[in-house]
């Protein structure tokens, strides 16, 4: 019904949603970032709770009327404790970005140390990158990974822990392969006086899922995104000892935010829901066995990988061997009905608009039902599109197949 009154109200608009349908049933969704929420996610992101302006916390809004989406809110958050099994959860944040400024807000001054890795070695914008408010508000200490495993050297770690005693230290990527000891970085975090922040939202999911180690109980705080592995709304979510409640809250609301997306903070509560079943936990369990077989596939097909492999939900493709950039490998993929990333690589020597490497992961091809035998055979269809990559007629083929893969696995 809904979809009819849209294209009677706005055909353009009707036009490039259909397009973005057949997008994602017709080609391989490989960006690790990205997911297939539930239709009942999508739904209720489309309900009447997107009208109503509820600024405040359940029990003590400054506007009336506030009684469901008061109920909406108290039920994303209970169900968030039980699924991570925190001390308190700050649902109202609008994405991962925001999040991670809430905390920074809470716990700094202008000016104070920061420590997070480097987004040229698989950090996040928001963890200190120099153009981004993060590197501009705080003084941003940065950490990277070994030259030559290109993982974390936690004694490195410490020293520099040490040397410049941050006021927050923050573990989480969004390029880094390997699995977070989230109780090393807490250890240090003691060590010098530092609040421990973990920034989980790529692997949210596969940490409920029990597929990756979890920063609870010892972290301060963490944060996620709500999507991603946790496959729900595009939005964001802190966590924390009870002890950092009021800190984290005010700092959500009235420091940074007006009116939360009640709409969205709704759809938070469906995923967590869903979140809670046990079929979640094999899904989980399944994103990492289907990157570990694409790693496998990609080695066998000659390519390098960032430390040799992955033990989460992404892989890290250094493409110096094939002679491609990340750039080209990512355009040639998306002819061929492939979508992945350009990424950098550590130490690249590359711009990061056109970088040495590419990134690609395995959440939304297991949404889709996916497994093992798949995963042998989207490496192939990689190696064949970058091995082809300024042959048309060779990409048009490869997108055929991919087509008919896709067939087999439908999404909406």
């Amino acid at each position: 019904m809904w979809r009819d009154e849209l294209k009677d109200t706005d055909l353009e608009v009707f036009k490039a949603e259909e397009n973005e349908t057949r997008r994602i049933n017709e080609g391989l969704e490989l960006i690790p970032s990205e997911n297939f929420p539930s239709r009942a996610v999508l739904k209720i992101l489309g309900s009447v709770f997107n009208n109503k302006y509820a600024e405040g916390y359940p029990g003590k809004r400054y506007y009336g009327g506030s009684q469901f989406v008061d109920e909406i809110e108290v039920l994303a958050i209970e169900r968030a404790k039980k699924l991570f099994g925190c001390e308190h959860v700050n649902v109202q944040p609008l994405s991962g970005s925001p999040a991670n400024q809430a905390v920074y807000f809470a716990f700094m001054e202008y000016g104070d140390k920061l420590m997070g890795m480097s987004l040229a070695q698989g950090g996040h914008l928001t963890h200190g990158h120099k153009i981004n408010f993060s590197g501009k508000s705080y003084q941003a200490i940065q950490y990277g990974v070994d030259r030559k495993t290109h993982m974390i050297d936690y004694d490195e770690l410490r020293k520099l822990a040490r040397k410049e005693k941050p006021k927050i230290i923050v573990s989480g990527a969004t390029a880094y392969p390997r699995e977070f000891d989230f109780k090393a970085f807490h250890e240090i975090s003691e060590e010098v006086g530092a609040i421990s922040l973990a920034d989980i939202a790529h692997i949210a999911g596969l940490i409920v899922g029990g597929a990756h180690q979890s920063p609870f109980p010892f972290t301060d705080v963490v944060t996620t995104t709500t999507h991603k592995t946790l496959r729900g709304p595009r939005g964001g979510m802190i966590m924390c000892k009870a002890k950092y409640a009021e800190a984290i809250d005010r700092a959500v609301f009235p420091g940074l935010q007006g009116g939360p997306h009640e709409h969205v903070i709704a759809a938070k509560a469906v995923a967590f829901r869903e979140a809670m079943k046990p079929e979640f936990r094999n899904y989980a369990k399944q994103i990492v066995k289907n990157a570990k077989t694409l790693a496998d596939a990609l080695l066998d097909h000659g390519f390098n990988l960032v430390t040799g492999g992955t033990d989460n939900h992404m892989i890290l493709v250094d493409l110096r061997n094939k002679n491609i950039t990340g750039k080209e490998a990512e355009s040639a993929l998306d002819r061929a009905g492939i979508t992945a990333n350009r990424n950098m690589i550590p130490y690249d020597s590359r711009k990061p608009f056109d970088p040495s490497g590419i990134r690609i992961g395995t959440p939304a091809v297991t949404t889709r039902g996916m497994k093992e035998g798949e995963m042998k055979e989207i490496g192939g269809l990689i190696s064949k599109a970058i091995e082809n990559s300024k042959n048309e007629g060779e990409l048009k083929k490869i997108r055929e197949e991919v087509l008919e893969l896709c067939r087999n696995f439908p999404v909406y």
